[in-house]
């Protein structure tokens, strides 16, 4: 029987984003379910701070994930120093709030070439390690402004965070019979400085009232759902994206 729930863990995850709030947590709960994680970020010195901060099981690399050729130089060091990825986290992202028609064309591909062309090509690339080994585990990081066009997230987020939900059904489609699970996550403001800072006292307000359970999410809990999704039992689960929005939307 393949992939069941006594299937080996892992042994090396792929988080992008890694010196942020939610990169740093899902890497906390992937070292704590016995995983080596390599934590990657934009950032060379808040990323090897991080790393710091998590512990021996991590190994950072700083490069730019909108460079397809940074993406390849940087895979081929880690594949060097620790190994092939078996789980990848495509967690990295930008935030824009400007609407259609105060977007401009450099700000549109800003933002997608982050929080799009990035995890594109990190999933292609660590694609073929996890067929040979026929196990694997991709989790992309989408958000409910993909699904309801964004209530203080502007049209390249949102659009952006869209398209990764199309990556995860298509990426999901193509690697079913490969031992390998793509999966998303779409939260809904999780506490970050990212969201706190970028957001007026009047727009938290706001959407503190509109969210069911009264508060944002946590960091922590997010991280349960990257975990859960990396492990072996959620083995029988790819193609789904899990809401994470406290009532915000259901569908």
């Amino acid at each position: 029987m393949t992939d069941s729930t006594t299937s080996k863990e892992p042994t090396i995850a792929l988080v992008t984003g890694g010196a942020g709030t939610m990169g740093k947590a899902a890497a906390k709960g992937l070292i704590e379910s016995g995983h080596r994680v390599v934590l990657a970020d934009i950032n060379d010195e808040a990323v090897r701070a991080a790393a710091e901060e998590l512990g021996a099981d991590t190994y950072p690399i700083a490069f730019d994930i909108s460079s397809y050729e940074a993406c390849a130089a940087a895979m081929k060091h880690v594949v060097a120093d620790v190994g092939p990825v078996e789980v990848l986290v495509n967690n990295a992202g930008v935030l824009s709030n400007a609407k259609l028609v105060d977007t401009t064309p450099e700000e549109w591909h800003r933002v997608m070439s982050v929080n799009l062309d990035g995890a594109f090509y990190l999933t292609q690339l660590c694609l073929p390690a996890m067929r040979t080994a026929k196990w694997g585990r991709i989790i992309n990081i989408s958000s409910w402004a993909a699904k309801g066009g964004g209530l203080t997230a502007g049209t390249a987020y949102s659009v952006s965070k869209a398209a990764i939900i199309g990556l995860t059904f298509s990426t999901a489609v193509e690697t079913t019979k490969d031992g390998i699970t793509v999966n998303g996550i779409a939260p809904a403001y999780v506490r970050t400085p990212m969201v706190e800072k970028q957001l007026t006292p009047e727009q938290q307000a706001a959407v503190m009232q509109k969210i069911p359970v009264g508060r944002y999410c946590e960091p922590e809990e997010f991280a349960h759902v990257v975990q859960f999704l990396a492990s072996p039992r959620a083995g029988f689960i790819t193609g789904e994206i899990i809401d994470q929005n406290g009532g915000f939307q259901f569908d």
